[in-house]
Protein backbone atom coordinates (compact mmCIF):
# COMPACT_ATOMS: atom_id res chain seq x y z
CA UNK A 1 0.00 0.00 0.00
CA UNK A 2 1.37 3.46 -0.89
CA UNK A 3 2.39 5.89 1.84
CA UNK A 4 -0.56 8.20 1.30
CA UNK A 5 -3.06 5.35 1.20
CA UNK A 6 -1.67 3.86 4.40
CA UNK A 7 -2.69 7.00 6.26
CA UNK A 8 -6.32 6.21 5.51
CA UNK A 9 -6.42 2.43 5.97
CA UNK A 10 -9.56 1.51 7.88
CA UNK A 11 -10.59 -1.00 10.52
CA UNK A 12 -12.97 -3.55 8.92
CA UNK A 13 -16.49 -2.75 10.17
CA UNK A 14 -17.57 -6.41 10.08
CA UNK A 15 -14.73 -7.45 12.43
CA UNK A 16 -15.74 -4.81 14.98
CA UNK A 17 -19.12 -6.41 15.57
CA UNK A 18 -17.57 -9.52 17.16
CA UNK A 19 -16.16 -9.78 20.70
CA UNK A 20 -12.41 -9.64 21.25
CA UNK A 21 -11.04 -12.38 23.54
CA UNK A 22 -8.79 -11.60 26.49
CA UNK A 23 -10.07 -8.09 27.06
CA UNK A 24 -12.99 -6.41 28.79
CA UNK A 25 -16.01 -8.18 30.29
CA UNK A 26 -19.64 -7.45 29.36
CA UNK A 27 -21.56 -6.76 32.60
CA UNK A 28 -23.39 -3.40 32.22
CA UNK A 29 -27.19 -3.23 31.85
CA UNK A 30 -29.22 -0.51 30.09
CA UNK A 31 -30.02 1.09 33.46
CA UNK A 32 -26.35 1.17 34.46
CA UNK A 33 -25.30 2.59 31.07
CA UNK A 34 -27.92 5.34 31.32
CA UNK A 35 -26.79 6.11 34.86
CA UNK A 36 -23.19 6.41 33.67
CA UNK A 37 -24.34 8.75 30.88
CA UNK A 38 -26.37 10.93 33.26
CA UNK A 39 -23.46 10.82 35.67
CA UNK A 40 -21.18 12.18 32.97
CA UNK A 41 -23.54 14.95 31.84
CA UNK A 42 -24.99 16.32 35.08
CA UNK A 43 -22.35 17.70 37.38
CA UNK A 44 -20.21 20.80 37.25
CA UNK A 45 -22.57 22.21 34.62
CA UNK A 46 -25.34 22.64 37.18
CA UNK A 47 -23.38 22.97 40.39
CA UNK A 48 -20.60 25.29 39.15
CA UNK A 49 -20.68 26.51 35.53
CA UNK A 50 -24.33 27.60 35.52
CA UNK A 51 -23.49 30.27 38.09
CA UNK A 52 -20.26 31.32 36.36
CA UNK A 53 -21.88 31.75 32.93
CA UNK A 54 -24.96 33.52 34.32
CA UNK A 55 -22.80 35.96 36.26
CA UNK A 56 -20.21 36.60 33.56
CA UNK A 57 -21.75 36.03 30.12
CA UNK A 58 -25.46 35.35 29.73
CA UNK A 59 -27.41 36.54 32.78
CA UNK A 60 -30.79 34.81 33.18
CA UNK A 61 -30.43 33.68 29.55
CA UNK A 62 -27.96 31.06 30.78
CA UNK A 63 -30.72 28.53 30.15
CA UNK A 64 -30.50 29.49 26.46
CA UNK A 65 -26.75 28.88 26.61
CA UNK A 66 -27.48 25.34 27.73
CA UNK A 67 -30.13 24.92 25.03
CA UNK A 68 -27.80 26.17 22.25
CA UNK A 69 -25.09 23.81 23.45
CA UNK A 70 -27.72 21.09 23.80
CA UNK A 71 -28.83 21.40 20.15
CA UNK A 72 -25.27 20.83 18.96
CA UNK A 73 -24.89 18.00 21.44
CA UNK A 74 -28.19 16.37 20.47
CA UNK A 75 -27.29 16.36 16.77
CA UNK A 76 -24.04 14.62 17.64
CA UNK A 77 -25.85 12.29 20.08
CA UNK A 78 -27.97 10.86 17.24
CA UNK A 79 -24.77 10.20 15.28
CA UNK A 80 -23.13 8.52 18.27
CA UNK A 81 -26.28 6.43 18.79
CA UNK A 82 -26.13 5.08 15.23
CA UNK A 83 -22.48 4.12 15.62
CA UNK A 84 -23.04 2.63 19.08
CA UNK A 85 -25.68 0.31 17.63
CA UNK A 86 -23.36 -0.67 14.80
CA UNK A 87 -19.92 -0.96 16.45
CA UNK A 88 -20.06 -2.48 19.97
CA UNK A 89 -16.39 -1.73 20.71
CA UNK A 90 -14.52 0.38 23.24
CA UNK A 91 -13.06 3.58 21.87
CA UNK A 92 -16.10 5.68 20.89
CA UNK A 93 -15.17 8.51 18.47
CA UNK A 94 -11.66 7.13 18.02
CA UNK A 95 -12.95 3.74 16.85
CA UNK A 96 -15.69 5.28 14.68
CA UNK A 97 -13.24 7.62 12.98
CA UNK A 98 -10.68 4.85 12.46
CA UNK A 99 -13.27 2.53 10.90
CA UNK A 100 -14.81 5.11 8.55
CA UNK A 101 -12.34 7.92 7.82
CA UNK A 102 -9.06 6.09 8.23
CA UNK A 103 -6.12 5.58 10.57
CA UNK A 104 -4.75 9.14 10.62
CA UNK A 105 -8.14 10.65 11.46
CA UNK A 106 -8.75 7.96 14.07
CA UNK A 107 -5.35 8.64 15.63
CA UNK A 108 -5.94 12.39 15.74
CA UNK A 109 -9.31 12.01 17.47
CA UNK A 110 -7.99 9.41 19.90
CA UNK A 111 -4.96 11.54 20.76
CA UNK A 112 -7.23 14.56 21.11
CA UNK A 113 -9.59 12.77 23.51
CA UNK A 114 -6.77 11.48 25.69
CA UNK A 115 -6.06 15.09 26.59
CA UNK A 116 -9.64 16.36 26.69
CA UNK A 117 -11.09 13.65 28.91
CA UNK A 118 -8.15 13.82 31.31
CA UNK A 119 -8.58 17.59 31.52
CA UNK A 120 -12.31 17.19 32.17
CA UNK A 121 -11.58 14.95 35.15
CA UNK A 122 -9.32 17.70 36.51
CA UNK A 123 -11.86 20.49 35.81
CA UNK A 124 -14.61 18.65 37.62
CA UNK A 125 -12.37 17.88 40.58
CA UNK A 126 -11.53 21.59 40.87
CA UNK A 127 -15.24 22.42 40.66
CA UNK A 128 -15.98 20.15 43.59
CA UNK A 129 -13.40 21.92 45.73
CA UNK A 130 -15.44 25.12 45.80
CA UNK A 131 -18.36 23.27 47.36
CA UNK A 132 -16.04 21.36 49.67
CA UNK A 133 -14.65 24.63 51.07
CA UNK A 134 -18.19 25.97 51.52
CA UNK A 135 -19.29 22.81 53.31
CA UNK A 136 -16.34 22.88 55.71
CA UNK A 137 -17.04 26.52 56.57
CA UNK A 138 -20.65 25.68 57.38
CA UNK A 139 -19.57 23.11 59.95
CA UNK A 140 -16.85 25.32 61.41
CA UNK A 141 -13.77 23.72 59.86
CA UNK A 142 -11.07 25.55 57.95
CA UNK A 143 -8.59 24.09 55.48
CA UNK A 144 -5.10 25.66 55.41
CA UNK A 145 -4.86 28.39 52.80
CA UNK A 146 -2.05 26.64 50.93
CA UNK A 147 -4.34 23.64 50.22
CA UNK A 148 -7.32 25.61 48.88
CA UNK A 149 -6.34 26.05 45.25
CA UNK A 150 -3.79 26.02 42.48
CA UNK A 151 -1.06 28.68 42.37
CA UNK A 152 -2.45 32.00 41.16
CA UNK A 153 -6.05 31.31 42.21
CA UNK A 154 -5.76 33.16 45.53
CA UNK A 155 -3.36 34.59 48.07
CA UNK A 156 -1.27 31.83 49.57
CA UNK A 157 -2.71 29.06 47.37
CA UNK A 158 -0.20 26.34 46.50
CA UNK A 159 -2.24 23.24 45.61
CA UNK A 160 -5.89 22.18 45.36
CA UNK A 161 -5.38 19.26 47.69
CA UNK A 162 -8.96 18.00 47.77
CA UNK A 163 -9.20 17.94 43.95
CA UNK A 164 -5.88 16.11 43.71
CA UNK A 165 -6.96 13.41 46.17
CA UNK A 166 -10.33 12.96 44.44
CA UNK A 167 -8.67 12.12 41.12
CA UNK A 168 -6.60 9.41 42.77
CA UNK A 169 -9.71 8.03 44.52
CA UNK A 170 -11.63 7.70 41.22
CA UNK A 171 -8.65 5.93 39.65
CA UNK A 172 -8.58 3.46 42.54
CA UNK A 173 -12.34 2.89 42.21
CA UNK A 174 -12.02 2.07 38.51
CA UNK A 175 -9.29 -0.47 39.19
CA UNK A 176 -11.76 -2.43 41.35
CA UNK A 177 -13.60 -3.71 38.27
CA UNK A 178 -16.34 -2.23 36.09
CA UNK A 179 -19.16 -4.16 37.78
CA UNK A 180 -18.38 -2.90 41.28
CA UNK A 181 -17.56 0.58 40.01
CA UNK A 182 -20.84 0.77 38.04
CA UNK A 183 -22.84 -0.15 41.15
CA UNK A 184 -21.22 2.73 43.02
CA UNK A 185 -21.82 5.05 40.06
CA UNK A 186 -25.52 4.12 39.79
CA UNK A 187 -26.11 4.71 43.50
CA UNK A 188 -24.37 8.09 43.49
CA UNK A 189 -26.16 9.21 40.32
CA UNK A 190 -29.45 8.52 42.12
CA UNK A 191 -28.34 10.76 44.99
CA UNK A 192 -27.27 13.50 42.58
CA UNK A 193 -30.54 13.53 40.64
CA UNK A 194 -32.43 13.63 43.95
CA UNK A 195 -30.45 16.71 45.02
CA UNK A 196 -31.20 18.49 41.72
CA UNK A 197 -34.90 17.67 42.04
CA UNK A 198 -34.91 19.09 45.59
CA UNK A 199 -33.21 22.28 44.32
CA UNK A 200 -35.91 22.72 41.68
CA UNK A 201 -38.86 21.73 43.89
CA UNK A 202 -37.91 24.04 46.78
CA UNK A 203 -36.35 26.86 44.79
CA UNK A 204 -39.37 27.39 42.55
CA UNK A 205 -41.24 28.84 45.55
CA UNK A 206 -38.55 31.49 46.07
CA UNK A 207 -38.33 32.89 42.54
CA UNK A 208 -38.53 36.67 42.15
CA UNK A 209 -39.63 37.42 38.54
CA UNK A 210 -37.82 40.77 38.69
CA UNK A 211 -34.51 38.87 38.66
CA UNK A 212 -35.20 37.78 35.08
CA UNK A 213 -34.86 41.41 33.90
CA UNK A 214 -32.79 42.09 31.87
CA UNK A 215 -33.07 38.56 30.52
CA UNK A 216 -30.20 38.85 28.04
CA UNK A 217 -27.92 41.58 29.47
CA UNK A 218 -25.02 40.93 27.06
CA UNK A 219 -27.11 40.14 23.99
CA UNK A 220 -27.17 36.90 22.03
CA UNK A 221 -23.39 37.03 21.75
CA UNK A 222 -23.21 36.52 25.50
CA UNK A 223 -25.54 33.54 25.19
CA UNK A 224 -23.33 31.89 22.55
CA UNK A 225 -20.16 32.65 24.48
CA UNK A 226 -21.80 30.98 27.46
CA UNK A 227 -22.81 28.02 25.27
CA UNK A 228 -19.19 27.52 24.20
CA UNK A 229 -18.18 27.50 27.87
CA UNK A 230 -20.89 25.15 29.15
CA UNK A 231 -20.63 22.79 26.20
CA UNK A 232 -18.62 20.26 28.17
CA UNK A 233 -21.60 20.11 30.56
CA UNK A 234 -23.94 18.76 27.87
CA UNK A 235 -21.95 15.79 26.72
CA UNK A 236 -20.89 12.76 28.67
CA UNK A 237 -22.77 10.17 26.67
CA UNK A 238 -19.77 10.11 24.34
CA UNK A 239 -17.52 9.02 27.21
CA UNK A 240 -20.16 6.50 28.26
CA UNK A 241 -20.12 5.03 24.75
CA UNK A 242 -16.49 4.02 25.31
CA UNK A 243 -17.89 1.33 27.60
CA UNK A 244 -19.60 -0.42 24.67
CA UNK A 245 -17.40 -3.47 25.11
CA UNK A 246 -18.58 -3.81 28.71
CA UNK A 247 -22.30 -3.66 27.93
CA UNK A 248 -24.37 -6.88 27.98
CA UNK A 249 -26.33 -6.01 24.82
CA UNK A 250 -24.35 -3.10 23.48
CA UNK A 251 -25.95 -2.77 20.05
CA UNK A 252 -29.45 -2.52 21.54
CA UNK A 253 -28.74 -0.71 24.79
CA UNK A 254 -26.10 1.85 23.82
CA UNK A 255 -28.29 3.97 21.48
CA UNK A 256 -31.09 4.06 24.07
CA UNK A 257 -28.72 4.97 26.89
CA UNK A 258 -27.16 7.82 24.88
CA UNK A 259 -30.46 9.48 24.05
CA UNK A 260 -32.10 8.88 27.45
CA UNK A 261 -29.18 10.31 29.39
CA UNK A 262 -29.07 13.50 27.28
CA UNK A 263 -32.85 14.03 27.48
CA UNK A 264 -33.00 13.70 31.28
CA UNK A 265 -29.98 15.95 31.73
CA UNK A 266 -31.27 18.76 29.50
CA UNK A 267 -34.63 18.90 31.30
CA UNK A 268 -32.92 19.18 34.67
CA UNK A 269 -30.42 21.77 33.40
CA UNK A 270 -33.09 24.15 32.09
CA UNK A 271 -35.23 23.91 35.22
CA UNK A 272 -32.23 24.39 37.53
CA UNK A 273 -31.08 27.48 35.60
CA UNK A 274 -34.57 29.00 35.85
CA UNK A 275 -34.52 28.49 39.61
CA UNK A 276 -31.01 29.86 40.17
CA UNK A 277 -31.45 33.07 38.16
CA UNK A 278 -34.94 33.53 39.60
CA UNK A 279 -33.77 33.27 43.20
CA UNK A 280 -30.70 35.52 42.85
CA UNK A 281 -29.97 38.44 40.56
CA UNK A 282 -27.35 37.27 38.07
CA UNK A 283 -24.91 39.99 39.19
CA UNK A 284 -24.95 38.64 42.75
CA UNK A 285 -24.56 34.92 42.03
CA UNK A 286 -21.73 33.28 43.96
CA UNK A 287 -19.65 31.65 41.22
CA UNK A 288 -17.95 29.16 43.56
CA UNK A 289 -21.05 27.55 45.09
CA UNK A 290 -24.06 29.20 43.39
CA UNK A 291 -26.95 27.04 44.57
CA UNK A 292 -25.69 26.53 48.11
CA UNK A 293 -25.17 30.29 48.48
CA UNK A 294 -28.56 31.06 46.90
CA UNK A 295 -30.42 29.04 49.50
CA UNK A 296 -28.30 30.41 52.32
CA UNK A 297 -29.22 33.95 51.21
CA UNK A 298 -32.93 33.24 51.86
CA UNK A 299 -32.32 31.78 55.29
CA UNK A 300 -32.17 28.12 54.25
CA UNK A 301 -28.56 27.47 55.13
CA UNK A 302 -29.35 23.88 56.06
CA UNK A 303 -30.46 23.22 52.49
CA UNK A 304 -27.37 25.02 51.18
CA UNK A 305 -25.25 22.64 53.23
CA UNK A 306 -27.20 19.66 51.88
CA UNK A 307 -26.72 20.92 48.31
CA UNK A 308 -22.99 21.39 48.88
CA UNK A 309 -22.72 17.81 50.15
CA UNK A 310 -24.84 16.55 47.23
CA UNK A 311 -22.71 18.48 44.76
CA UNK A 312 -19.52 16.92 46.09
CA UNK A 313 -20.97 13.42 45.90
CA UNK A 314 -22.75 13.99 42.59
CA UNK A 315 -19.88 15.54 40.68
CA UNK A 316 -17.84 12.46 41.47
CA UNK A 317 -19.91 10.66 38.83
CA UNK A 318 -18.67 13.02 36.12
CA UNK A 319 -15.09 12.25 37.08
CA UNK A 320 -15.95 8.54 37.00
CA UNK A 321 -17.49 8.69 33.51
CA UNK A 322 -14.67 10.61 31.87
CA UNK A 323 -11.86 8.73 33.54
CA UNK A 324 -13.60 5.55 32.38
CA UNK A 325 -13.74 7.08 28.89
CA UNK A 326 -10.09 8.10 28.62
CA UNK A 327 -8.83 4.76 29.92
CA UNK A 328 -10.95 2.81 27.41
CA UNK A 329 -9.79 4.98 24.51
CA UNK A 330 -6.17 4.51 25.56
CA UNK A 331 -6.80 0.77 25.91
CA UNK A 332 -8.30 0.63 22.39
CA UNK A 333 -5.49 2.62 20.79
CA UNK A 334 -2.91 0.35 22.43
CA UNK A 335 -4.77 -2.79 21.40
CA UNK A 336 -4.81 -1.50 17.83
CA UNK A 337 -1.04 -0.96 18.01
CA UNK A 338 -1.10 2.84 17.73
CA UNK A 339 0.36 3.06 21.22
CA UNK A 340 2.56 0.46 22.96
CA UNK A 341 0.61 -2.73 23.67
CA UNK A 342 1.87 -2.64 27.25
CA UNK A 343 -0.96 -0.22 28.01
CA UNK A 344 -3.59 -2.64 26.67
CA UNK A 345 -2.91 -5.10 29.47
CA UNK A 346 -5.82 -5.85 31.81
CA UNK A 347 -5.75 -7.23 35.34
CA UNK A 348 -6.53 -10.93 35.67
CA UNK A 349 -8.83 -10.38 38.65
CA UNK A 350 -10.98 -7.44 37.54
CA UNK A 351 -10.42 -7.42 33.74
CA UNK A 352 -9.81 -3.67 33.56
CA UNK A 353 -6.82 -1.71 32.13
CA UNK A 354 -5.15 -0.96 35.46
CA UNK A 355 -1.93 0.51 34.04
CA UNK A 356 -3.56 3.29 32.04
CA UNK A 357 -6.07 3.94 34.81
CA UNK A 358 -3.35 4.81 37.31
CA UNK A 359 -1.46 6.92 34.75
CA UNK A 360 -4.59 8.94 33.98
CA UNK A 361 -5.38 9.21 37.69
CA UNK A 362 -1.96 10.65 38.48
CA UNK A 363 -1.89 13.07 35.52
CA UNK A 364 -5.42 14.37 36.21
CA UNK A 365 -4.50 14.74 39.89
CA UNK A 366 -1.53 16.94 38.98
CA UNK A 367 -3.68 19.06 36.64
CA UNK A 368 -6.41 19.42 39.28
CA UNK A 369 -3.93 20.32 41.96
CA UNK A 370 -1.86 22.90 40.10
CA UNK A 371 -3.81 24.29 37.07
CA UNK A 372 -6.43 27.07 36.98
CA UNK A 373 -9.98 25.80 36.24
CA UNK A 374 -10.61 28.31 33.41
CA UNK A 375 -7.58 27.16 31.44
CA UNK A 376 -8.51 23.49 31.83
CA UNK A 377 -12.23 24.01 31.02
CA UNK A 378 -11.75 25.69 27.64
CA UNK A 379 -9.10 23.14 26.67
CA UNK A 380 -11.66 20.37 27.09
CA UNK A 381 -14.26 22.00 24.85
CA UNK A 382 -12.19 22.38 21.70
CA UNK A 383 -11.29 18.70 21.60
CA UNK A 384 -14.79 17.42 22.19
CA UNK A 385 -16.25 19.76 19.58
CA UNK A 386 -13.74 18.49 17.02
CA UNK A 387 -14.60 14.90 17.95
CA UNK A 388 -18.28 15.70 17.37
CA UNK A 389 -17.43 17.09 13.92
CA UNK A 390 -15.60 13.89 13.00
CA UNK A 391 -18.36 11.58 14.26
CA UNK A 392 -21.11 13.55 12.48
CA UNK A 393 -19.16 13.50 9.20
CA UNK A 394 -18.33 9.81 9.61
CA UNK A 395 -21.96 8.78 10.14
CA UNK A 396 -22.92 10.51 6.86
CA UNK A 397 -20.04 8.90 4.96
CA UNK A 398 -20.77 5.41 6.27
CA UNK A 399 -24.52 5.66 5.65
CA UNK A 400 -23.91 6.25 1.94
CA UNK A 401 -20.82 4.05 1.62
CA UNK A 402 -22.37 1.00 3.36
CA UNK A 403 -26.17 1.24 3.31
CA UNK A 404 -26.27 -2.58 3.60
CA UNK A 405 -25.02 -2.67 7.22
CA UNK A 406 -27.51 -3.77 9.86
CA UNK A 407 -28.11 -0.72 12.06
CA UNK A 408 -29.94 -1.15 15.37
CA UNK A 409 -30.58 2.61 15.39
CA UNK A 410 -30.57 5.06 12.49
CA UNK A 411 -29.85 8.75 12.87
CA UNK A 412 -33.07 10.51 11.71
CA UNK A 413 -33.32 13.03 8.85
CA UNK A 414 -30.01 12.03 7.29
CA UNK A 415 -27.90 14.00 6.45
CA UNK A 416 -29.54 17.10 7.98
CA UNK A 417 -29.17 16.18 11.67
CA UNK A 418 -25.46 15.28 11.55
CA UNK A 419 -24.83 18.33 9.31
CA UNK A 420 -26.40 20.51 12.02
CA UNK A 421 -24.01 18.87 14.49
CA UNK A 422 -21.03 19.75 12.28
CA UNK A 423 -22.07 23.38 11.74
CA UNK A 424 -23.05 23.98 15.37
CA UNK A 425 -19.83 22.47 16.70
CA UNK A 426 -17.63 24.54 14.37
CA UNK A 427 -19.65 27.65 15.28
CA UNK A 428 -19.07 27.09 18.99
CA UNK A 429 -15.36 26.47 18.40
CA UNK A 430 -15.01 30.00 17.00
CA UNK A 431 -16.03 31.44 20.37
CA UNK A 432 -13.12 29.85 22.23
CA UNK A 433 -10.09 31.97 23.16
CA UNK A 434 -6.99 31.98 20.96
CA UNK A 435 -4.85 30.68 23.85
CA UNK A 436 -6.94 27.51 23.78
CA UNK A 437 -6.07 27.01 20.11
CA UNK A 438 -2.37 27.43 20.86
CA UNK A 439 -2.40 24.82 23.64
CA UNK A 440 -4.40 22.43 21.46
CA UNK A 441 -2.04 22.95 18.51
CA UNK A 442 0.98 22.07 20.64
CA UNK A 443 -0.68 18.83 21.79
CA UNK A 444 -1.75 18.05 18.21
CA UNK A 445 1.78 18.51 16.85
CA UNK A 446 3.17 16.20 19.54
CA UNK A 447 0.56 13.63 18.51
CA UNK A 448 1.53 13.82 14.84
CA UNK A 449 5.19 13.31 15.71
CA UNK A 450 4.31 10.17 17.69
CA UNK A 451 2.08 8.89 14.89
CA UNK A 452 4.66 9.24 12.11
CA UNK A 453 7.58 7.97 14.19
CA UNK A 454 5.83 5.05 15.95
CA UNK A 455 2.12 4.45 15.43
CA UNK A 456 2.06 4.33 11.64
CA UNK A 457 4.53 1.41 11.56
CA UNK A 458 3.28 -0.46 14.63
CA UNK A 459 -0.48 -0.45 14.09
CA UNK A 460 -2.14 -3.84 13.70
CA UNK A 461 -3.18 -2.93 10.16
CA UNK A 462 0.41 -2.02 9.25
CA UNK A 463 1.66 -5.30 10.75
CA UNK A 464 -0.94 -7.24 8.81
CA UNK A 465 0.15 -5.58 5.56
CA UNK A 466 3.80 -6.29 6.30
CA UNK A 467 3.15 -9.98 6.93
Amino acid sequence: MSGNNSLFRRLPIENLATPTPGGLVRTLSLFQLTAIGIGGIIGAGIFSLAGVVANRDAGPAVLLSFLVAGVASAAAAFSYAEFAGLIPRAGSAYTYGYAVLGELIGWCIGWDLLLEYTAIVAVVAIGISGYFGYLLQQIGLHVPTWALGAPGTGDGHRVDLFALVLCLFIAWLLTMGIKNAARFETFVVGLKVAVVVVIIAVGVFHINPANYTPFMPHGFGGVVTGAATVFFAVFGYDAMSTAAEESKESQKHMPKAILLSLLVAMILYVLACLVLTGMVNYTQIDTKSPFASAFSSIGMGWLGTLIAAGAIIGILTVMFTFMLGVTRIWFSMSRDGLLPKYFAGTSEKHHVPVRVTWIVGIVSALLAGFVNIGVAAELTNIGILLAFVVVCIAVIVLRYRRPDLNREFKCPWMPIVPAVGVVASIWLITYLQWQTWVRFAVWFVVGLIIYFTYSRRHSRLAQAEAS
